[in-house]
């Protein structure tokens, strides 16, 4: 590849205004200030970072994994894929990465973009204890209100995961009689002004239950747009039958050609039996397998042991994931044991400061950070693991210390963090630097 000019590479990436200060302050990839991601950026041709630090390897003390080895190398970037990852030549024509560490861009599985106080004046959770239904009531009287700065707060949120380093998220959007399909058309609104610096999947979500409150037609008329998923709540609780609200779900997701995820808090009988059902429906209708998901599933925090390991095994083979947003208290969620078992499992913030949370820093690098002190992984090979959950998978070695990402040909989604490997920034939650997705520089400190 030809070296390209500092002139090029800004045109090409569509930072004009980060190329001022480029100039001003070289090695700097952009500022805060400078942060693009409107529908006017566009996804960088052709450019290349230098001094960028890579992991190579394991350091081994007597069969123990003691530490992580890493080394400076040049990345080139072509049409929104790596091209090729070649030794480090400080003199290049390159963007400066300054020695950060390089890691797959993150990813936000469970969140709710089109429902927030973020972007506006602080305001925390009411009073706590509420049961879903009480919540429900709640919205049906705010959503009217939450509607009108609905897309701008989405942005924002989009805003702050990206200053967290992620670059892509599935959000779950109010389909109900109250905000019928506005909610997801504000959401989409904003989503499109975002369309060149951060990617989505979207999950129809019957927040008011699915018979509860009537919303079957909106259901069947927001799985003919531009969603991905089918969502539910609570089958039993809300709409009082495992059996009603989860075949319902399952025919449209079969009809539309769409994933399924559903919000289950329920525990005990009916929350097991949610759980078992919907299996059952994956396996007898392959087309769901790897697109069919629980978040939350609380239920399998409650299980005894022989019961859990039964369950997580039929959730592996019939491919059916788990979205656990990790809590705190006494419900800690057996993650250990659904890897052990081969289940798919992801993470997301859920509620960014709203009427449901009243937390949310929205960082997933601070969820494997939680995972790792609940589970005690603190040895720098089970804190290199963690990393996963923040990047659905992806991770730098592999648990032999063999590099496997990035790869040429690999997706240009990578996040710079001022770290020396991974263990690291799982244990500190290291800083984010920059934020490249499919080519584009969109976010920089």
């Amino acid at each position: 590849m030809e070296p390209i000019s500092r002139k090029n590479f800004l045109q090409s990436s569509g930072l004009l205004l980060a190329g001022e200060i480029l100039i001003k302050k070289p090695g700097a990839l952009a500022s805060e200030t400078a942060q693009r991601t409107g529908p006017d950026a566009k996804p960088a041709q052709r450019w290349a970072l230098k001094n960028v630090r890579l992991e190579t390897g394991f350091v081994y003390e007597d069969d123990e994994v003691v530490a992580t080895e890493s080394g400076l190398f040049k990345v080139e970037i072509e049409d929104g894929k790596i091209k090729a990852i070649l030794p480090n030549d400080p003199k290049a024509n390159a963007t400066n990465a300054n020695g950060y560490l390089m890691l797959p861009a993150f990813r936000d599985m469970h969140i709710h973009l089109d429902k927030t106080f973020y972007g506006g004046p602080w305001k925390a959770r009411l009073a706590k204890n509420r049961s879903v239904k009480d919540m429900i009531a709640f919205e049906q009287e705010t959503l009217p209100d939450l509607l009108k700065t609905s897309t701008y707060r989405a942005g924002k949120i989009i805003e702050l995961l990206q200053s967290k380093g992620t670059s892509f998220a599935r959000s779950h959007v109010n389909i109900e009689p109250t905000s019928k399909l506005d909610s997801l058309k504000n959401l989409q609104k904003a989503i499109e002004n975002k369309k060149n610096t951060f990617g989505t999947e979207l999950v129809a979500f019957p927040q008011h239950g699915v018979f509860y409150s009537h919303s079957e037609q909106y259901m069947k008329e927001a799985a003919a747009m531009d969603i991905d998923f089918i969502g539910g709540l609570d089958p039993n609780a809300i709409d009082g039958s495992v059996e009603k609200q989860i075949d319902f779900i399952v025919q449209l997701a079969l009809d539309h050609g769409k994933g399924i995820d559903i919000h289950l808090h329920e525990g005990g009988e009916p929350g097991l039996r949610t759980v078992e059902y919907l299996t059952q429906k994956v396996v007898e209708n392959p087309a769901l397998a790897g697109k069919t998901f629980l978040s939350h599933c609380f239920v399998l925090a409650r299980l005894e042991k022989p019961k859990l390991e039964e369950t997580a095994e039929k959730l592996a083979n019939a491919r059916v994931g788990v979205i656990s947003t990790i809590p705190f208290g006494s419900t800690i969620m057996p993650i250990p044991t659904l890897y052990h078992h081969g289940v798919t499992v992801m993470t997301g913030n859920d509620s960014i400061v709203d009427h449901w949370n009243t937390f949310g820093s929205g960082s997933v690098l601070q969820k494997a950070n939680l995972m790792a002190q609940l589970y005690g992984q603190s040895t720098e090979l089970d804190l290199s693991r963690c990393l996963k959950l923040a990047t659905c998978g992806i991770l730098p070695l592999d648990k032999k210390g063999k590099q496997q990402w990035p790869k040429a040909g690999d997706e240009a989604s990578v996040v710079l963090v001022d770290a020396s490997c991974s263990a690291e920034a799982v244990a500190r939650i290291s800083p984010v630097k920059a934020l490249v997705h499919r080519g584009n520089v969109v976010y920089s400190n």
